[in-house]
C-alpha cells in the first residue's frame, strides 16, 4: 500500500507556445500542470532527471512544492511520453485531500503463469495491464498482483475475480475479461496427432476382431 508521500520540487513557469516547449524540452526540462483541490491550474518544469528519480520510487501521493509555496499532495493523472525516446515529455498533476477517495488506474500484474497452462504450451493472452482503484490517496496500491496458478487453457480471469486490497474498491466492469489462456499451435497439433493415433489404434483393434471373426467362420465352414 502507498502509506508515504515523495517530495517534488519543481519551479513554476509562464505557459508558452510549442516552440518555447521544445527549447525547454533541449534543455532538459520537462513541463508540466496542477489542477484541482478548488484552485487554478499551475504550470511548472522540473528536471528531467529528479522527476524520473522521483516517479521511480514515488507511491501514488506526491508532495509537489513549487518555489516557495507550500507543499500540496497530489497524484500523477497523466504522463505524456515521447513516441520514439518513450522519455517524459509532459505531466499532468492533480490535488487531492487526503481524506477523501479517488479513482486513480493501478498496474496489475499477473503472477505464478509459469504454474498456469502455459507450462503445456498454452498461449497467455493479457489483454488488461491496469485496472482503476478507488480509495484515500494514502490507500492507492503501486501494484495489483494475481496468481494464475491454476488458469487452464480455455479459462479466462475477469476483474470481477481481482482481490481489492484492503480499503479500496475496483471499478468497472466484473465480467470485463482481464487475461485467458489459448491453445497453441503446437498444442493442438499435439492433440491432432493424440486423435490420429487413438482412430488407428480402433481401427486396428477393429480390423483384428474382424479378421478373427471370419477365421472362426471359415473353421466352422471347414467342419461342416
Amino acid at each position: 500500500m502507498s502509506e508515504q508521500s515523495t517530495s517534488l520540487l519543481a519551479t513554476s513557469r509562464e505557459p508558452v507556445g510549442s516552440r518555447g516547449a521544445r527549447r525547454l524540452r533541449r534543455e532538459g526540462l520537462v513541463l508540466g500542470t496542477v489542477y484541482g483541490g478548488g484552485k487554478d491550474p499551475v504550470s511548472f518544469q522540473i528536471d528531467a532527471r529528479v522527476l524520473r528519480n522521483t516517479l521511480a520510487r514515488a507511491s501514488a501521493v506526491i508532495d509537489l512544492q513549487i518555489d516557495d509555496a507550500k507543499a500540496e499532495p497530489v497524484v500523477l493523472k497523466e504522463r505524456v511520453r515521447h513516441p520514439v525516446s518513450g522519455d517524459t515529455v509532459h505531466i499532468d498533476l492533480l490535488r487531492v485531500d487526503l481524506t477523501k477517495p479517488i479513482q486513480q488506474p493501478v498496474a496489475l500484474e499477473l503472477t505464478d503463469v509459469e504454474e498456469s497452462d502455459v507450462k503445456l504450451g498454452g498461449i497467455l493472452e493479457n489483454t488488461v495491464r491496469e485496472v482503476i482503484v478507488e480509495a484515500i490517496p494514502t490507500a492507492i496500491p503501486d501494484v495489483i498482483r494475481h496468481s494464475i496458478a491454476n488458469l487452464k487453457v480455455g479459462a479466462s480471469l475477469t476483474l470481477g475475480e481481482l482481490q481489492a486490497p484492503e480499503g479500496t474498491t475496483i471499478i468497472g466492469d466484473p465480467e470485463l475479461v482481464i487475461a485467458a489462456i489459448r491453445t497453441s499451435r503446437g498444442m493442438m497439433a499435439a492433440e491432432a496427432a493424440t486423435e490420429i493415433e487413438l482412430e488407428t489404434e480402433v481401427v486396428g483393434e477393429e480390423s483384428a476382431a474382424e479378421a478373427e471373426g471370419a477365421t472362426a467362420e471359415e473353421a466352422e465352414t471347414a467342419g461342416e
